[in-house]
């Protein structure tokens, strides 16, 4: 019986499933459901920060702070980009509802200034 080893598994494969397993990690860590009466903070502490930082600043995902493209979209773009997801991101259509989606939404505004 012939056992795999780590040396007998190409290096571009084994970059590509590494990066895929760490990529999978890092989203399942921002899914979650957050409690009914949790505020945007709240929201954005549980759902968002994983990805694109705890102050807005980016990291996984593009920062959503004063000055970055979320800032100069409406807020109908934010929304649906949460709820449907874009590019990378998931949708959270089902974990959170539009309310919290628009707490969500207006904790992003209030931390940038508008």
């Amino acid at each position: 019986m012939k056992f795999l080893s780590l040396r007998s598994i190409p290096f571009p494969l084994m970059t590509r499933v590494l990066l895929t397993a760490l990529f999978l990690a890092t989203i399942s860590a921002c899914v979650g459901r957050p409690a009914a009466e949790s505020t945007g903070e709240e929201i954005y502490l549980r759902v968002c920060a994983n990805c694109h930082g705890d102050s807005l600043q980016g990291a996984l995902g593009p920062s959503l702070g004063p000055g970055s493209n979320a800032a100069s979209q409406p807020d109908d773009f934010l929304t649906a980009s949460i709820t449907l997801g874009r590019g990378r991101m998931p949708s959270f259509q089902s974990s959170l509802t539009e309310d919290q989606i628009g707490l969500l939404v207006g904790f992003i505004r209030q931390e940038q200034g508008q």
